[in-house]
């Protein structure tokens, strides 16, 4: 693959953007970060404004964001407008850029989340189903893809993917990285009773479907990005556990997250619903981790 076919990638030096830049280098592509930080291969945000897409763009993705669970940061209204601003502003950004551009690019993949649909221990839902604004993450989803909408003669030539990704799991960030030692010291267990429903996926399969949404020309729309064998988070931490070699039988009351993490926020990992991915399997992408045992086994083990 020439090394002129171009993509442009927002947020790609976070935990998912790092890995998706190496597979992409690997396949020959050109990468340009968006990133406040200068550096080779990068360009600031401001400069995309300036110059707007670099010539030779194929694809644009944008995995900028305020990390959610960052468990340093109080959940407060002005933490809040960050976690709801970096994600709309830069996605609104893209679309403009595009909207502008001469040489469309084929494709822009933009994230959500599985916030979108309604924690609910008896429903499933998949692409399909009906999302309405109930709480603060409802109404980022809703925004956050509405911000990535294309004007009529930009969506002609110019594919749009949203993937709603559930909890991504790898050892280099994301939620492991926040349990791995409670885990390895034997002191990890279920948030409060577990019973509810985790959506997840490890990120080998999310970087990969993000390639495979940008390399396939018949993926457009809604894509959830979730693992296709959904689990309890008490599943979880059983699967963690054993892949660890350590029990997993320490109950974490759901009031001490409401407390450290702020309630609404908390919902995140107290609450969860249960989520197929329909759609994503029916454009042909095969997972290689569709289930929480080789997902946890695969992560213990990968240095």
């Amino acid at each position: 693959m020439s090394g002129a076919r171009h993509i442009v990638i927002g947020g790609g030096t976070g935990f998912i953007g790092t890995q998706l830049c190496n597979i992409l280098r690997h396949k020959g592509y050109g990468i340009t970060v968006l990133s406040r930080m200068p550096g080779p291969q990068r360009m600031s945000w401001n400069d995309l404004h300036i110059k707007g897409l670099p010539k030779d763009t194929v694809a644009v993705v944008n995995l900028a964001g305020q990390n959610v669970m960052d468990f340093k940061r109080r959940w407060t209204p002005g933490f809040k407008q960050n976690v709801y601003n970096s994600r709309i502003n830069t996605t609104s950004s893209l679309a403009k850029m595009i909207n502008e551009a001469q040489n469309k690019p084929s494709v822009f993949v933009s994230m959500s989340g599985v916030g979108a649909y309604k924690p609910d221990k008896e429903q499933s839902y998949t692409e399909e189903s009906k999302c309405e604004e109930f709480d603060f993450f409802s109404k980022l989803c809703k925004n956050w893809e509405k911000a990535a909408t294309l004007n009529p003669e930009s969506k002609e030539r110019c594919r749009v993917v949203t993937i709603r990704s559930g909890v991504v799991l790898g050892k280099e960030g994301g939620m492991i990285k926040q349990l791995y030692l409670p885990f390895y010291l034997g002191l990890g267990g279920p948030v409060g009773n577990g019973s509810q429903y985790m959506p997840w996926i490890h990120i080998d399969d999310l970087t990969n479907l993000i390639v495979f949404s940008i390399e396939n020309a018949n993926v457009e729309g809604i894509l959830n990005g979730v693992a296709p064998t959904p689990c309890t988070n008490k599943e979880f931490s059983k699967a963690f556990g054993k892949a660890l070699r350590r029990p997993a039988f320490f109950p974490l009351p759901s009031s001490i997250l409401n407390i450290l993490l702020g309630k609404e926020r908390a919902v995140m990992i107290t609450d969860g619903q249960k989520v197929l991915p329909k759609r994503t399997k029916s454009v042909g992408f095969t997972y290689k981790y569709p289930d929480i045992e080789s997902a946890c086994k695969a992560i213990v083990t990968s240095t």
